[in-house]
């Protein structure tokens, strides 16, 4: 799948990004302040990219988007008033779910409301087993049924039937009575997650159903807005990490979730995992071109800070890493989606003081209006971002996003103010404090996608992006013992850059459960080759899609699966081989119990053209020198500008690197090379006495 002139944007908490790739490969960048209505910005966004391109919207042939209509919808509770229809006696399985606690010893954690009160939670005569239909629902119950959800003024409504991932007639059935009778979406269970547990099915079928009117409704005004400008209908990115047409994500909104942080691992896949594994050629103090070896790292722990919140990824051998376990506002969403730990800490997340006297940092944002108090549009609230400009990683001379003047006294007050709550001695102190802590919360993010399961850190690099990322990067990397940090050019913008790289690709899934050995290899193929049908059917090219099948295998008693890959045809020995494998590679052992097949997915996937850009350089690099602090204590560095380091350029550290949507901060102990195509790769130098941080 190739395309001409593509745009990608990506709509962020705090601003909406713009990535433009021009018929001669020039990647031009627009930022704008996200808008209440998404598509408004989205649009302002592109116009102004393709001013700056010196070309007319009506000039673009591929548009890509990502959007957060789904996660605000979720995290801020605004989405559809839903109604649930489910088996009679199991009304309450979104209240009971898996009888767990969110905190295990913390008397006064509270579970989230479910999406759907009690009243709007309706029962079906009717039964299914796994092995088939055993009571049909009664059609007329189902069309009184319809006549209580209208009382309701429910906006959408879920249907999750008992075992309708084996059997779907009854749901079936129940589905389609509800569409001709009422005037409001429905979304059905088999439709949305063919898989077994019927609370992780039941709460996806619901946030399919709480999240569709509003991604329905949004999409519909930017096409009407994208075909007013002259420019085509969006290609959508799931959380899978694949786009998709508007249409069929307004059919299934659930794969819209993760949108955003999916689009900035793809990203980074497509554009920083050649630089963790190429050698850096490096050039210092004058001295002839040496080769920098770079780490044998297995790939990329991706790392986007951006204005609210930090999203971490891994990428291993070229692939993102995904899952089906992820919660949202504390709710199972059991769809595919790319693995990304978010936390609280952005550039805009503000500090504070507990009631214990201790300094944290976020999940409260200052958002892009009033901002940080650097912003200068009256936020008074200390935020990471002002703790940088305190620092010196920021100066009254950067301009945020090209445009947005830096108002240095106003960040010293915030923390100056911050300070005195926290008995610091001044406003730098606290700065220092904000920034140790922020990298302290990412720093557990990095761990938890890593050490927690069972990935050494220190062979992977680090990308970082995102317009903190790089800022933070180097001293994340020396908490990690990483050696190696990657920043694409397109750094504050990579989500929407990756918008341009994603391949187009549909997921599906269907329970399968048997023990291993008493597996049937014809019937298993004959499942996926269903499923491969089902995945092709929405795709634009279905002819041109590259199939995956994988199996979810667990040792018998287990509670929980892993994937893995499988081919056209099932051989059960060898699928054997390779969950044995996968499970000592995950957890360190194998066990000599029986291996159970309990799932099959095929993801289909119609790939694009890996976007090709060209880097010139142009204009005087070394542009000033700025008060930065390192090691504890204020130092003049040097300050580039990014656009104009030619590739094959090294610099050491300490030193600044800015560019209009992001800025790289070069600790003392690192150094930084140019690649071709403008990638910075930074590498340890050692040999200093302390870290990116001060600590010796």
């Amino acid at each position: 799948m190739t395309d001409g002139i593509r745009v990608g944007a990506d709509v962020g908490g705090t601003f909406t990004d713009v990535a433009l790739l021009t018929p001669g490969d020039e990647l031009v960048t627009a930022k704008v302040p996200t808008t209440d209505d998404q598509s408004e910005g989205v649009l302002a966004g592109i116009r102004k990219a393709c001013e700056k391109a010196d070309l007319d919207p009506e000039d673009v042939d591929a548009f890509s988007h990502a959007m957060t209509v789904s996660t605000n919808a979720l995290l801020e509770g605004d989405g559809a008033e839903t109604a649930l229809v489910t088996t009679e006696g199991f009304r309450d399985v979104l209240e009971i779910g898996r009888q767990d606690r969110p905190a295990l010893y913390d008397l006064n954690a509270e579970k989230p409301d479910p999406l759907v009160p009690r009243r709007r939670r309706f029962e079906v005569a009717e039964r299914a087993t796994p092995e088939g239909v055993e009571r049909e629902v009664e059609l007329s119950e189902v069309r009184d049924l319809a006549d209580r959800i209208r009382e309701t003024d429910a906006e959408s409504v879920a249907v999750s039937l008992l075992h309708a991932y084996a059997d779907p007639r009854n749901e079936r059935a129940v589905a389609e009575v509800l569409r001709e009778e009422l005037d409001a979406p429905v979304s059905a269970s088999h439709e949305v997650l063919a898989a077994f547990r019927e609370y992780e099915r039941t709460a996806t079928t619901v946030v399919d159903a709480y999240v569709t009117p509003k991604i329905d409704a949004y999409l519909g005004r930017l096409v009407e807005r994208a075909e007013s400008a002259g420019i085509p209908a969006p290609l959508v990115m799931q959380s899978n990490g694949g786009i998709a047409d508007a249409e069929t994500v307004r059919e299934h909104a659930v794969t819209t979730c993760l949108s955003g942080p999916a689009a900035g691992v793809v990203g980074a896949a497509a554009t920083a995992e050649r630089a963790a594994a190429e050698r850096a050629t490096a050039e210092t103090d004058g001295a002839a071109a040496t080769a920098e070896s770079a780490t044998e790292a297995p790939g990329l722990v991706t790392f986007d800070m951006g204005g609210t919140s930090s999203d971490v990824s891994l990428v291993r051998e070229g692939d993102v890493e995904r899952t089906t376990e992820t919660e949202i506002g504390g709710r199972p969403v059991g769809v595919p989606m790319v693995d990304v730990t978010t936390v609280g800490a952005g550039g805009g997340s503000i500090a504070w003081v507990d009631a214990g006297g201790a300094l944290r940092v976020g999940p409260e944002s200052a958002g892009a209006d009033p901002g940080p108090a650097c912003y200068g549009k009256g936020g008074e609230r200390p935020t990471v971002t002002d703790a940088n400009v305190v620092l010196g990683y920021l100066g009254d001379d950067t301009a945020l996003g090209g445009e947005l003047s830096l108002d240095v006294a106003a960040a010293r007050d915030a923390l100056a103010a911050l300070a005195d709550e926290a008995d610091l001695s001044g406003p730098v102190e606290a700065a220092r404090g904000v920034y140790r802590v922020a990298n302290a919360d990412m720093t557990r993010a990095v761990r938890e996608v890593t050490v927690e399961r069972g990935h050494d850190p220190r062979t992977f690099a680090l990308a970082a992006f995102g317009g903190a990322g790089p800022m933070h990067a180097a001293a994340l990397a020396d908490r990690l013992d990483v050696t190696r940090v990657v920043v694409p050019r397109a750094c504050g913008v990579l989500s929407a850059f990756g918008l341009l790289a994603a391949d187009e690709t549909r997921d599906a899934v269907r329970t399968y459960r048997t023990a291993l050995d008493a597996a049937d290899p014809e019937g298993v193929s004959g499942v996926l080759a269903d499923l491969a049908d089902e995945a092709r059917a929405d795709l634009r090219d279905p002819e041109a899609a590259e199939i995956v099948r994988r199996a979810d295998l667990r040792y018998a008693g287990q509670s929980f699966e892993l994937p893995v890959e499988v081919g056209e045809s099932f051989d059960p020995e060898a699928v054997e081989r390779r969950f044995h494998e996968a499970h000592e590679t995950a957890y360190g052992y194998r066990m000599d119990e029986a291996v159970e097949l309990v799932g099959l997915r095929v993801r289909a996937t119609v790939a694009r053209e890996t976007p090709r850009v060209a880097y010139e350089s142009a204009g005087e690099a070394r542009i000033g020198e700025r008060e930065a602090d390192f090691g504890g204590e204020f130092r003049e560095v040097p300050v580039y500008r990014r656009e104009a380091l030619p590739a094959g350029e090294t610099f050491a550290g300490p030193a600044v690197c800015e560019q209009a949507d992001s800025t790289v901060v070069v600790p003392p102990n690192w150094r930084a090379a140019v690649r071709e195509d403008g990638t910075l790769v930074l590498t340890e130098r050692g040999g200093e006495a302390t870290d990116a941080e001060g600590r010796a």
